[in-house]
């Protein structure tokens, strides 16, 4: 299996990844309402300057988020989704590290997000 290389596979990883989350029971109602004709370009670019330091992405990935009703549970879920899809396309240098970043930004966003609705 190889590693992720360029933008192609990038592209791959990504649409793969959010066509199983469309149709994940618990994460699918908080996705539904995207464009993703429009949304993923954007997507794409955010994982190609993330994992092959392509380009130069800009904006603030948690302010688009945080809207969403969604606490550690769907952060696991997403996660496990993530983690299968790369693991199914991908193995490598790269495949890990995509892994890393995704644990990273789960991680962050559900504490964040945890804060915003004052949990403790």
């Amino acid at each position: 299996m190889k590693d992720i290389e360029n933008r192609d596979d990038v592209n791959l990883l990504v649409s793969e990844f959010y066509s199983a989350v469309l149709k994940d029971e618990l994460l699918a109602p908080h996705f539904a309402h995207i464009d993703f004709a429009h949304h993923m370009p954007r997507m794409v670019d955010f994982w190609c300057f993330t994992l092959l330091d392509e380009g130069s992405f800009k904006g603030n990935i948690f302010d688009k988020h945080a809207p969403l009703q969604i606490n550690q549970t769907h952060f696991d879920r997403w996660l496990v989704l993530f983690e299968e899809t790369l693991q199914h396309h991908f193995s490598g240098e790269k495949a890990v590290f995509a892994l890393q970043r995704a644990k990273l930004i789960g991680y962050t966003f559900a504490i964040k997000m945890a804060q915003m609705r004052g949990d403790s």
